[in-house]
Order: C-alpha cells, then structure tokens, then sequence
C-alpha cells in the first residue's frame, strides 16, 4: 500500500475529479500519483499546469522531452514513472526500443545527435555533472537559449516529482482500474505487470 494514501474520487471536486479521468483515459501521469497530490489541491494544480505548460506543450518537441523523462526514472529507478510512456510521443514516431538503452546513450545509435545532447543535458543535471565549454557548445549547437531552460525546468520538475515517488510505493491498476492507458508494454494488466517485474530482465532489477 502507498505511504501518503490516495484521496477517494469522491472527496475531490469536479474539475479535480476531471483531471483524474483524464489521467486514467491518456496517462503520464497515471491516476495513483494524482491521487496522492490531490492531499494538496495546491500541490495537485501546481503539478499538473506545470506538467502540461512544459511536459504536453512548449517549445521543445515532447519526444525528446519523454525521453528524458524515462531517463531520469532509470537515473532515480522510480518504477512507477519508467514503466509509463507517452502516447503524444508515440504517435510523433518513438519507438519503444529508444527507451532501451537510455543510460548508454552516446555510444548507442538508437538517438539522434539532438536527442543525444538532450540526455547529455538530463545527465549533467541529474548526476550534479561538472561541465565545460565544450558542453555548453554542444548545447546551444542544437538548442536555442529558450529551448534550454524550458527542458532544464521539465528536467528539474520530472527529477524531483520522480524521486520523491519512488519512496511512496505507489503502484498501477490501484486506482481507478482497468485503464492501461499510456502503460508500457507489459505492464497493461496486473498479470502482465506481476509476470514483467519478475523477469531477471525487468530494467529496475539491474
């Protein structure tokens, strides 16, 4: 069971009730880490603006922004965010073997050049890197100055929310059930998710 509960359906208000459909119907995030933050409706809404001001929309285009969300649920091993994918980022054409070798990504050619400087960006901050010219050359090569910061926030925001969720031990299928929406493969039933996490191959195991 979670260690901050989840808030019923039926306490929170309608515009809150809305957004949880919502996150049952299309995901990222999924119902139960709403259901915690709805403890703090000002917390809830927070989140969920931000996420959709710089995670669903913005400036940089949003597969290279769930790629480096993913990254960072590898980075922080937050099972609960790495075994959710973005449905707008597949449909924008990526590929579920991109996610398979995210920790490895500058030698893998599963990425683009920019899609590489993005993960190098994710790491640099995730891991407290020290840097030099040379990878702020890299950066602005591919980037532009607003680009930077909206993908440095969205990675600021995605590296707190996913640590701190990692300890809750949250789960899918605990609410509002018997959605799979932007659920990865293996994972869309319990029975799938029960069988994939016992895999000597379940990514969180390495």
């Amino acid at each position: 069971m979670p260690r901050i509960g989840y808030v019923p359906l039926e306490a929170m208000d309608e515009r809150m009730r809305e957004e949880m459909r919502r996150c049952a119907r299309e995901g990222t995030p999924r119902p139960e880490s709403s259901a915690v933050r709805a403890h703090a409706p000002n917390a809830f809404w927070a989140f969920t603006d931000s996420w959709e001001a710089i995670f669903r929309k913005g400036v940089v285009d949003h597969a290279i922004k769930e790629l480096c969300r993913v990254y960072v649920s590898r980075t922080v091993k937050c099972e609960f965010c790495g075994n959710q994918r973005s449905i707008q980022a597949s449909t924008q054409g990526l590929l579920e073997q991109q996610y398979d070798e995210l920790l490895n990504f500058e030698s893998s050619d599963r990425y683009d050049e920019r899609q590489k400087a993005a993960l190098a960006y994710t790491e640099a901050i995730a891991w407290r890197l020290d840097v030099d010219d040379e990878f702020w050359e890299r950066m602005h090569r591919h980037f532009t100055e607003p680009e930077l910061v909206e993908l440095g926030c969205f990675v600021a925001l995605t590296f707190g929310q996913q640590s701190w969720l990692r300890l809750l031990d949250i789960d899918h299928h605990q609410y509002l059930a018997g959605t799979d929406a932007s659920l990865a493969p293996g994972f869309r039933t319990p029975e799938e998710q029960e069988k994939t996490k016992s895999s000597p191959d379940y990514w969180a195991r390495s």
